[in-house]
């Protein structure tokens, strides 16, 4: 036997004996789960007369506990809770959902994970509100110290985002481009309008596609990277160092790559709008036969005196919500390599959401404003 029970009422107490180890854990277990808790509303565990407890032995009697627990039974433990079950717990982390279950017996074990989840996203929106906020701070400081800027570095990022982008870029838009000339020739020529794809190209590479497909390349690109970066440098201490140097990390670090990747991105909008369009009159000559002299007359003629700098207008802004993502979960990385790359995946898809939000967004005021 390795364990005896009482039953008083709903009240049953669990004697431990014997040895509790991983040679013995099959014979114990399944004497466990046969043990009935039907009506109980109590179970204190004795665990002064077992013989020995090994850490398999502890993990199967907390999982025990924690099924009490779950099922709505009050568990507490007859004296100290043995050393090896607070080692098991403190190792998986979760000694506070123990106690928690224990204290709200009859009550669903998902009402603690989701009191877990928010504390955790109040104090992940405490800490981004925090980091935005030092942000903007540093930001508008700028022209008022421009001495502490580090142009060196700015032009490296300017350099690392967007000179050496272009070839990708240049690459999607050309493609896309020709998609969307195909696309629209296919259904606009059963009406004999197919001049009309020109517009099709002209506005929708200018307005949308060519400052959005370059902002979800550059966000895949340039905001892992940023995550990447300075989540090796939280691993290897090296912003740690910087503090003690008296260097501020955000002014070494954070600011550069916002500027760097600022000025890149209209650029490199410029490069895909130009490259898309080129792409439009390649589709149109072959497809449509359709002379280049034509095709440059007809864009000059769909292009209104907005469609240009409605898509460079939102180039700087979808930059730095890729740059802030970017460097805001690299700056959150701890512990573990695991946790890199946790953090620069969850980098790069918060970075594509907020660029597909503002894009929204813009759509809606530009809609307002009639532009």
């Amino acid at each position: 036997m390795y364990f005896t029970a009482d039953q008083q009422g709903d009240h049953v107490t669990l004697a431990l004996q014997g040895e509790w180890r991983a040679a013995t854990i099959a014979a114990i277990e399944p004497s466990l789960d046969a043990l009935a808790l039907a009506g109980v509303a109590r179970l204190t565990i004795d665990a002064g007369n077992v013989a020995v407890l090994d850490i398999s032995g502890a993990w199967l009697l907390r999982d025990f506990a924690l099924r009490a627990a779950a099922a709505g039974v009050e568990v507490r433990y007859d004296g100290q809770v043995p050393d090896q079950v607070r080692v098991v717990e403190s190792t998986l982390g979760d000694s506070s959902v123990a106690a928690l279950r224990a204290a709200m017996p009859g009550k669903p074990m998902h009402f603690a994970a989701l009191g877990k989840r928010t504390l955790a996203a109040g104090r992940g929106a405490r800490s981004g509100l925090a980091f935005v906020g030092e942000l903007a701070t540093k930001l508008v400081s700028i022209p008022f110290t421009p001495a502490r800027l580090r142009p060196i570095s700015i032009a490296r990022h300017v350099y690392d985002t967007g000179i050496t982008a272009i070839p990708i870029v240049a690459l999607i838009a050309f493609l896309i481009s020709i998609i969307m000339a195909y696309m629209g020739a296919q259904q606009l020529r059963k009406f004999g309008a197919d001049i009309f794809v020109v517009d099709l190209v002209t506005v929708g590479v200018l307005r949308e596609m060519g400052v959005l497909l370059t902002a979800i390349i550059v966000a895949g690109r340039s905001g892992s990277a940023f995550a990447a970066e300075i989540g090796s440098m939280r691993l290897n201490e090296e912003v740690d160092a910087l503090k003690a140097t008296g260097i501020d990390p955000m002014e070494a670090l954070i600011i550069p790559r916002i500027i760097g990747l600022v000025i890149a991105l209209p650029l490199l909008t410029v490069i895909a709008n130009a490259v898309g369009l080129a792409g439009g009159a390649l589709l149109c000559f072959y497809l449509l036969d359709m002379p280049f002299i034509q095709y440059v007359e007809r864009v000059d003629e769909s292009i209104g005196p907005f469609t240009f700098w409605v898509g460079i207008i939102k180039a700087p802004v979808f930059a730095l919500l890729i740059a802030a993502a970017g460097v805001y979960r690299g700056l959150q990385v701890r512990g573990s390599s695991r946790e890199l790359g946790r953090l620069t995946t969850v980098a790069v898809v918060q970075a594509i959401f907020l660029v597909i939000l503002a894009d929204a967004v813009f759509a809606v005021i530009f809609m307002e404003l009639d532009i």
